[in-house]
């Protein structure tokens, strides 16, 4: 009795441990710019700010909330974007947490008149802990009876419960005024982040994501001077990300008819097998609503993942919510600059 428990207990810390070395992933990764890519620091050419909610599989105990809180500005005079990025990611059994906050800078190049290149860079620091305390071992449960007998154990994981270190990330964004492709490089340090002595390092996540937004005819809203269109869109958008010895693959599009947002796609890589088994995840569902001012944008959207691996539906599946805002603060007696506004399948200006 007291090995099975204890082997258990072990097995439930090293699988926790294992999954989380993973980072979180957004299904609405273009609603989080600045996580997908610190490249998208004041892309907007406009102020911003926003947070993202995701709770992931709510209906087992082993499930996952985050959440990412940020904001950007741009800066005219410098063609230069900077922002800062909050990420929370708590797993529900054991309370293993990770919390780190980002600084992010962004440099706007034009290219030729019709095509741009962002680098950008984030430094930040992270803290990962967890508390020992909900597990149970064989030590605690009395061999003849099998209930809780309610001491403390002897198994010595007290120590190690919360470590701190840095984090250094790279991306590149390259668009035109229809499309765009970047990459991104997160955790180039590799640094170690164990809590039980022995060494794990973060692994560096590499991603690749890409869009073409397709405009159609526009409506119209208001009258007279107030009149404006209405975009009418469809993009297609894809994001493959590796980490370790994970991969994923979002692929899908996005149909925008203002004030309404739709999207759907599909998360998984069909063509890689783990351990024998297909990679098909989920497939995806967005419903977003934009509103804009004259000076300023608001959007909201919500997301559900509906499960279609072995996990099955019986996990809850996966809910999202978006929330950002931009506003200009730009004199408007000074001439604009022509500048090239990146597209993007949420509309931000």
């Amino acid at each position: 009795m007291k090995c099975r428990w204890v082997g258990v207990a072990a097995w439930m810390l090293l699988a926790t441990i294992s999954v989380t070395a993973q980072d979180p992933q957004f299904s609405q990764f273009y609603a989080a710019p600045l996580y997908l890519n610190p490249a998208f620091a004041g892309s907007t050419n406009q102020n911003r700010v926003g947070i993202n909610y995701r709770t992931q599989w709510p209906a087992i105990d082993a499930n996952f909330t985050t959440i990412s809180a940020y904001g950007d500005f741009y800066i005219e005079s410098k063609n230069s974007g900077v922002g800062f990025i909050i990420n929370r990611d708590q797993e529900g059994l054991l309370g293993l947490q990770s919390i780190n906050i980002g600084l992010q800078y962004a440099y706007d190049l034009s290219l030729t008149k019709t095509l741009s290149f962002r680098p950008g860079v984030q430094v930040g620091v992270y803290n990962r802990s967890i508390n020992f305390g909900r597990l149970t071992f064989g030590d605690q449960i009395d061999p003849n009876t099998g209930q809780f007998i309610g001491r403390a154990s002897a198994e010595g994981l007290n120590s190690g419960q919360s470590k701190f270190f840095p984090d250094l990330s790279f991306g590149g964004l390259l668009y035109s005024q229809r499309g765009w492709i970047g990459v991104a490089a997160h955790h180039i340090l590799e640094p170690d982040q164990s809590l039980v002595g022995s060494p794990d390092n973060l692994p560096m996540k590499l991603s690749g994501h890409a869009g073409w937004k397709f405009y159609l005819t526009p409506g119209q809203i208001g009258r007279g001077f107030y009149q404006r269109p209405q975009e009418r869109s469809i993009t297609p958008a894809v994001q493959y990300r590796h980490q370790g010895r994970f991969d994923q693959m979002d692929v899908g599009l996005y149909y925008t008819l203002e004030p309404l947002i739709i999207g759907t796609w599909y998360r998984g890589v069909p063509f890689k097998t783990v351990n024998g088994i297909v990679n098909n995840e989920s497939i995806v569902l967005l419903v977003g609503f934009t509103k804009r001012g004259a000076k300023d944008v608001l959007n909201i959207g919500y997301s559900y993942d509906y499960t279609i691996s072995k996990l099955g539906f019986g996990s809850g599946g996966a809910h999202e919510f978006s929330l950002s805002y931009s506003w200009s603060t730009r004199d408007p007696r000074k001439p604009a600059k022509d500048k090239l506004i990146m597209p993007c399948p949420v509309p931000w200006f």
